[in-house]
Parts: structure tokens; sequence; C-alpha cells
């Protein structure tokens, strides 16, 4: 029976007692008018359609891509094929699974039956709180689709519930099979079909099917602009260009090799801190994630708090830089950004900032001085990175040996990992927030993407040379032998301890790359004093905040001892930016100024302009 029909058969009594005009009223959105149209724009809908299978099959007959038994599909099968063995190999779990399901659907059926015939009725399974999926007022006031909501949130949770009730898996398949249930229940949502959510319903009567056959179009063109893989566009590109209108703090390339490229950037003050600072951004993004415009740039905001700033920028690497690996890009790219601060002002003692991997690679490498005896950072800052990772979140579902063992022969071909990799990655970890609703408004409603700078910085993906990733995925994310002192780098093995420089380390409450606790938990690896801080937001926003937006808060509470829960109950809650409280703390290490520096202080010349050209190649 279609929406249509369904409720014609109800038009005298209505939902919640409404009267005929009414639900006549409430009816009209969903009649077909031409359906001559309907059928003509549902044939080029069909056509395009036909042209986005095209470009997917295309570069597979050609054997341009070779998609491996360990891809997320694989993992699924395997992961969720465990679960069913657990419930499959007693009867009586079997009985006892498959009766609470129909007793819940049971129990959402008689609510949606109650509220076809007017009556209130308490509904079995509310939705989440927040759950944009279903902000649209049809989801509950309409019977046919609160039945269709209802019903696939009883599915989601007794999906979930199996998971969590399967005492015999292990926890990494535990852990692998709740991400991969989480990531069909997104797919598999009644809101990411036409059909079954009423706004598209709405949308394809209003338009006549217009909106499927610009929704295929895109379709079509994302793929091949992924070539054969889908690149979801979440952002018009059309509108930033980086030198154009994001990364625009002046500033210049000073030195450069095949790993980096150094940018200095120009004073705002007429005297600045005697410490230089150095920042390392994570190479599995672009560092312009500090500089996207003039109103959120953190490197601008440094320069104007009387900063000399130097940036390693990032070659996107390939199959040269295959067996580049961590001592590679700690010798080549932090140690040649030390070495190149120091020609330039001088000074042996810097301040350092790490993001993400580039924090975590600077703790790798404060170590690895330690060892070597030599101390060129008086003070490090690390925003939202892990050193353990005991609790690293959803990425350790794509980490164990079989996968990562899969993962170092693709590598081995091509000499590194293709961006479009990481990106998936990243998106699942978020799918109902960076994949559906995107697929939703562009593919199903035929709408352009409004737009958005961090969501085009988040596309403006890298490769990651195959040495550096393998290293970084085995000793962090499997292994995690930077917390227990056992890497190994330059024939040393390395300990945190050994770090007793003051640290600055900033979590994210809403992380999920580098989930808070993990943070707080890998402050006490270090061998010195160190200041927790927490900020609100996540990963990106919690970092990115500058101080005039009054924007979110953050947390402080001395050093980070005993348990997580325990320091943040305590914790001081302070309205809007920590940038200030960083700036506090920073110049509480050494206030000491000098007269403001150019770029290569007359000693280096520039190579080009900031943001350089290493931050301007696309994959």
């Amino acid at each position: 029976m279609s929406v249509t029909d369904a409720r014609s058969t109800k038009g005298t009594t209505g939902a919640q007692g409404a009267g005929p005009g009414k639900e006549q009223e409430r009816l009209d959105p969903y009649v077909v008018r031409d359906p001559q149209a309907l059928t003509m724009n549902f044939a080029r809908a069909l056509e395009n359609l036909g042209k986005a299978a095209s470009a997917w099959i295309a570069p597979r007959e050609r054997g341009e891509i070779d998609d491996p038994l360990a891809d997320p599909m694989s993992q699924l099968v395997k992961s969720l094929g465990k679960v069913a063995e657990y419930w499959m190999a007693n009867p009586q779990r079997t009985l006892a699974a498959q009766s609470m399901l129909l007793q819940e659907l049971y129990g959402g059926w008689m609510q949606s039956m109650q509220k076809w015939g007017g009556q209130q009725a308490a509904a079995p399974m509310p939705a989440p709180n927040h759950d944009k999926r279903f902000a649209d007022e049809d989801w509950q006031k309409n019977p046919f689709f609160d039945f269709l909501r209802q019903t696939y949130l009883i599915v989601s949770a007794w999906a979930e519930r199996l998971v969590a009730e399967a005492e015999d898996l292990d926890p990494h398949t535990r852990h692998k099979a709740a991400f991969y249930v989480r990531q069909m229940t997104a797919a598999l949502s009644p809101a990411n079909f036409v059909a079954t959510n009423p706004q598209l319903f709405r949308e394809l009567v209003s338009t006549d099917g217009a909106n499927l056959v610009k929704g295929m179009k895109m379709l079509a063109e994302d793929l091949a602009a992924g070539q054969g893989n889908l690149k979801i566009r979440q952002t018009d590109s059309s509108k930033f260009e980086v030198g154009r209108n994001m990364a625009m703090t002046p500033g210049k390339v000073i030195a450069q090799n095949d790993l980096c490229e150094i940018i200095q950037y120009e004073p705002a003050t007429d005297t600045v801190l005697k410490r230089p600072l150095l920042i390392c951004p994570p190479w599995i993004n672009k560092f312009y994630i500090l500089d996207l415009n003039p109103q959120k740039s953190f490197i601008k905001w440094c320069v104007e708090q009387g900063h000399t700033v130097f940036v390693i920028s990032w070659v996107n690497p390939d199959e040269r830089h295959a067996d580049m690996g961590w001592e590679a890009y700690i010798r080549d790219g932090i140690d040649f950004g030390l070495d190149t601060v120091e020609k330039v002002t001088g000074e042996t003692e810097v301040n350092a900032i790490g993001y993400c991997v580039g924090g975590t690679l600077l703790a790798a490498a404060l170590a690895l001085h330690a060892r070597e005896k030599r101390q060129r950072i008086a003070s490090a800052t690390l925003f939202t990175t892990q050193v353990d990772f005991t609790h690293a979140g959803d990425l350790k579902v794509f980490v164990d040996e079989e996968q990562l063992e899969d993962l170092d022969k693709r590598m081995k071909t091509a000499g590194y990992l293709d961006g479009s990799k990481m990106a998936q990655a990243f998106n699942m970890l978020r799918a109902s927030e960076l994949i559906w609703p995107y697929f939703v408004n562009n593919y199903l409603k035929g709408s352009e993407p409004m737009p958005f700078d961090l969501l085009y910085w988040n596309s403006d993906s890298t490769r990651m040379a195959a040495a550096n990733h393998s290293f970084y995925l085995r000793n962090c994310y499997l292994n995690n032998t930077l917390s227990q002192g056992k890497m190994e780098l330059g024939g040393k093995t390395l300990s945190l301890k050994d770090v007793t420089i003051p640290i600055y380390n900033l979590a994210t409450k809403e992380d999920h790359i580098a989930p808070a606790q993990s943070v707080f938990l890998g402050s006490k690896a270090f061998g010195g004093d160190v200041r927790y801080v927490l900020s609100g937001s996540g990963h990106i926003a919690g970092v990115v905040n500058p101080p005039d937006k009054k924007k979110y808060q953050f947390w402080t509470n001395g050093a980070p001892v005993g348990e997580f829960e325990d320091w943040l109950k305590d914790a001081k809650e302070t309205a809007g930016s920590w940038w200030p409280n960083w700036q506090t703390w920073i110049e509480a290490q050494d206030a000491e100024r000098v007269p403001a520096r150019k770029p290569g202080g007359g000693k280096l010349n520039a190579i080009g302009d900031a943001p350089g050209a290493y931050v301007l190649e696309r994959v």
C-alpha cells in the first residue's frame, strides 16, 4: 500500500482526530500532480544513473582499481559473522533474540495503529535527542512514516544489543562488530531513501522528479571526480582557493627539502617573544587548518600576540617518498625546521606545537632528542595528540595484524596510501554526519552543498608515505610502543619519561579521533610538568576557536592525576576560547621580547610566498 493509498483510506478520521479538510491538506504534498512529467524525469534520472554506473565500472574493468579483500565490507562480514555464530550456536539464545525483536516490533506496530486511529500513544522507542534525520514533523505525525521510524530505531537498538551481549567475542572483534553495526544502521536509515523519507517524498512530488535528475547527474560527476570511487562533495569547492581566500597570513617559504617546506610569517608587532614558535602539523591533512581565513587563523593570531611563527608544510608524498619513515620525518621535518629557525633567529630555544599525529611525532622527537642529549625545544604544546593509544577510539577498528599486512602489500605496490582511503576512514567515524546527510542532500534532493571552508579543507586529502604510515599504525595503534617506552628510532629505544620540558596538552571534549580520555592518559607518560586543558567541541572546532567568536568553553584543573572522570568533575569551566590561556602559559615560560624579525632574517632568501608550493598539490 502506498503512502497516498494509506492516507486516503483514513481521510474521514485523520491522524490524532483531524477532520477531512485538515487531512486532505496534509495529504496534498504527497499527491503526484503530473504523472507524465514524473515518468520523463525518472527516465532522465535512470540515464544519469547509467553514467554513474559506467564511471564506477570503467576503472575496474581497466584494472585501475583493485578492491582488496580486507576492505571494510569484508571486515564487516567477518565481524558480524562472529556475532551470528554466537547467537546461533545455542537454540535458546536464538529464540530469545528473535522473541525480543518481535515483541518490540509488535509494540511499535501497536503504537502506530493507535496513532492512526487518532489516539495518543507512548512510543516504544523514542527518537534520540537532536537526531536531525527525523526532524521533519511527519516522522511522528504521519502514522506510515512514524511506523518506519519506530521499526528502524527498534531494529537498530536490537542489533547493537546483540553485539554488546555476545559474551564470547574478544574485545577487538566486539569493537569491530559494534562499529560495523553502526555503519549498517546509518546506511539503512529510512531517511536515506526517497520512498521512506517524508521530506524527500514531498521533494519528489513538488519537482516531478527533477531532483533525482540533478542528483544522479551529481552522483556521476562525483564518481568521475573520484576516478571510480565515490568522492561525495561536502561543500561548494568553487568558492575556495588556497592562497586566495584561504591560508592568507603573509609570510615566506624560507627553506625546502624533499619532505617539507618551512614557512616564516611576517611580524605584526614591533617586538616579539625571544623564543620563536615552530608548528608541526599533521601530514594526514594540510597545515592550513590553522590558517583557514583571517577570522579563524590561529597562525595569524599567534603573529599578532608577538610570536615569530614558523610552520612545517609537509609534501604530499608519492612513490619517491615510499621509504621515508618516522625517523626521516623527524630528521628532515622537525630537525630541519629547528635548524632553519636557528639560522634565521640565532635562537637555540624554541617553543614547539604539534597537532594530532604531528604532536605524536613531536613527542617522539622530544624523546629522541633527550636520548641524544640535545634539548632544542624549551616547551611543547600538543593539540588533540595521543601518545598512549589504549583508548584510541574507533580508528582501532582498522588496525589488526590481518588488516595491516594487507595494507602493507597495497602500499608497497604504489609506495603510498591514497588520500581517499584515509578520508573514507575518517568519514566512517561519523557516518551519520559526514556521509549520509550529504548523500541525501546531493543525490536524492538534488541540492548543491553550501560553501564551508572547514569541509573544503577536509576534502583536500593527502597521501601517506608507505614506511611512515606503516610505522605509525604498528607502533601507535597496534602495539602502543611510545607510551610503553618501547619505540625504537635512530638506533635508540625511546622513553617519554626522558621528556622533562613543560607541556601544554590540549584535548577536546567531543573528539572522535583523539578521545579526551586517551589524551589524559597519555599526559601521564611524560617526565615533566604537564598542563592538561580540555576544550569544548571536537577535533577541529575545539582547536580552531578564535577568542572573538566567544564560542564553546574550556576546563582546567591542574596536573592530570587520578582518573579522567574525577579530574573533569572538579575542573574549572571558563567560557570562550582557550587561546588566551595558552598565551599566558607560554609567557610564563619566558616572556622576554626582542625586535621583530623579518622572514629569512637576512640569512636565508625567500623561495616563495606563503602558503608555498607543497600545500597546493591535490590528490
